[in-house]
């Protein structure tokens, strides 16, 4: 008799702020039920007292002691890449990675947001229109929405950013990809506001370390729609201003389940049961 032996799967997460993170528990139930020895760790700058600085050490760590690879979150997802020996075509394209792969002595970037957020959205927004949409964020998960959002039909984005530099380089790389003055760097908020079609929030401004709306909630109207990638929690401020006023809404648990996906499956070699990540993260509650 032949036993076929599945490969056993250590996996992190790196990123700061992360203990109320899912992504473990994702990973391990999946794990479990596809008979994977599956461990799944949280190395969360802020527990361990570290900021981005320690990031170098913590991926050569991971790598000598073994780990299948990492996944990686704020404020890592633009500063590990030049840490790294290659990326996939989809990092390479969208600037920022959130999956690292330790493969025969290398680290391989690869970014599963971008069609996290894109499956999350063609489920829970299909049908809205998107001719002007305003994007607050450039960062690493604002690259991959971003690209994920001009893909679904978005015909122009406005990105808002505190860095001018940061929101004009995603700009000309997400306009070289989509063609020219499908991304505009923002420049007035209310009144692009006013003529957007949809919103979407890629700050970290709404998680539980950092409470609060990423724009002043009166700019919001009804006759939008409003899409969050922030899962912790699920129902942030903004989604909470937003629902009062009855517009549409996604939360960011689809990209949060859709993106674990593919990284189950770079780090397991196995296919994942999408279905039953789903119905996992939500037996989790809010």
């Amino acid at each position: 008799m032949t036993v076929i032996r599945k490969p056993s799967v250590l996996a992190g997460l790196i990123g700061s702020g992360i203990q109320a993170s899912r992504t473990p528990a994702l990973h391990e139930h999946e794990g479990d039920a596809q008979g994977i020895r599956y461990l799944y760790r949280l190395l969360d700058l802020d527990a361990l007292k570290l900021d981005i600085t320690a990031l170098p050490d913590l991926l050569t760590s991971a790598q000598r002691m073994g780990y299948t690879g990492l996944n990686i979150t704020f404020p890592c997802k633009q500063a590990v890449i030049p840490l790294l020996d290659d990326l996939s075509p989809e990092a390479r394209g969208i600037g920022a990675v959130n999956t690292v792969l330790f493969k025969d002595g290398q680290r391989i970037g690869h970014n599963t947001d971008c069609l996290g957020f894109a499956e999350g959205f063609r489920r829970g927004l299909n049908d809205v229109p998107r001719q002007r949409v305003v994007q607050m964020g450039a960062g690493g998960a604002g690259a991959a929405v971003a690209h994920a959002l001009l893909a679904e039909g978005v015909q122009q984005l406005s990105i808002f950013e505190v860095d001018p530099a940061r929101a004009q380089g995603l700009v000309d790389n997400l306009n070289t990809h989509f063609g020219e003055n499908r991304a505009v760097v923002g420049r007035d908020l209310r009144e692009a506001m006013a003529a957007a079609d949809g919103l979407v929030n890629t700050t970290p401004v709404g998680m539980t370390k950092l409470p609060g709306t990423p724009l002043p909630p009166e700019l919001l109207h009804k006759a939008l729609w409003v899409a969050e990638i922030i899962y912790f929690p699920l129902e942030t401020e903004l989604l909470k201003h937003a629902r009062a006023l009855g517009c549409r809404t996604l939360d960011g648990g689809t990209m949060a389940v859709f993106q674990a996906v593919k990284a189950f499956e770079l780090f397991s070699g196995q296919t994942a049961d999408a279905g039953r990540m789903q119905d996992h993260f939500a037996s989790m509650g809010d």
